[in-house]
């Protein structure tokens, strides 16, 4: 059996900034509420309840605002999203080895695989609603020896579930805060994956 390798989605396989702009603004406006897209599209990592909070949406809409959310994300982020350098080859890498894949994102797991079917990313499993330390249940459940994402909540995952933890600054953190948070590698792209993964998968 080869190695399972986990991998965060937003802004680490896959860049949705345009469409979560736009989604946000498009919700704020309909809500009558002052959601600023370009703030979250700027910060990806929190879970959206989390966020609506933060903007000043009241507590009680928080539910409708997130199910309306959903709603929207197809046709508005799904179509303007790309994958971002270095992830196909990445993914291709863990399987090239023998591995697998796990992807474990705090996106909601429908409009996740979406993601995935339409970027044709070759993923062998998808978790969603998962995030920062509550990422170490999947981890561990599926066996993941290491965890890449570009978030410290991504860190605070892997290092939860006791497994390598790779930040990749493609995300809102920088190189210094993802050492500092406990990153063991730090990558400016995925890019750079395959040939660190070369060595890793042979130890």
């Amino acid at each position: 059996m080869g190695m399972t390798v986990g991998f965060d989605l937003d802004m680490t396989l896959i860049d949705p900034r345009p469409g979560m702009v736009a989604v946000m603004n498009a919700l704020g406006a309909e809500a009558g509420l002052p959601l600023d897209g370009e703030q979250f599209a700027s910060n990806l990592g929190p879970p959206l309840d989390q966020v609506l909070l933060e903007f000043g949406a009241p507590a009680a809409r928080i539910p409708e605002l997130v199910a309306r959310f959903r709603e929207l994300y197809p046709g508005i982020v799904v179509p303007a999203t790309i994958a971002l350098p270095g992830a196909h080859a990445a993914l291709e890498a863990v399987r090239r080895a023998g591995g697998q894949t796990v992807v474990v994102t705090g996106k909601y797991g429908p409009n996740a695989a979406l993601h995935v079917k339409a970027l044709g990313l070759e993923v062998d499993v998808l978790v969603g609603e998962l995030w920062a330390a509550g990422k170490a249940v999947a981890l561990r459940e599926h066996g993941a020896a290491a965890y890449a994402g570009d978030h410290l909540g991504d860190v605070r995952g892997a290092l939860a579930a006791g497994i390598t933890p790779i930040g990749v600054t493609t995300g809102p953190c920088s190189r210094e805060d993802l050492a500092a948070a406990g990153a063991e590698v730090i990558f400016d792209s995925l890019e750079e994956f395959p040939g660190w993964f070369s060595s890793f998968g042979a130890l």
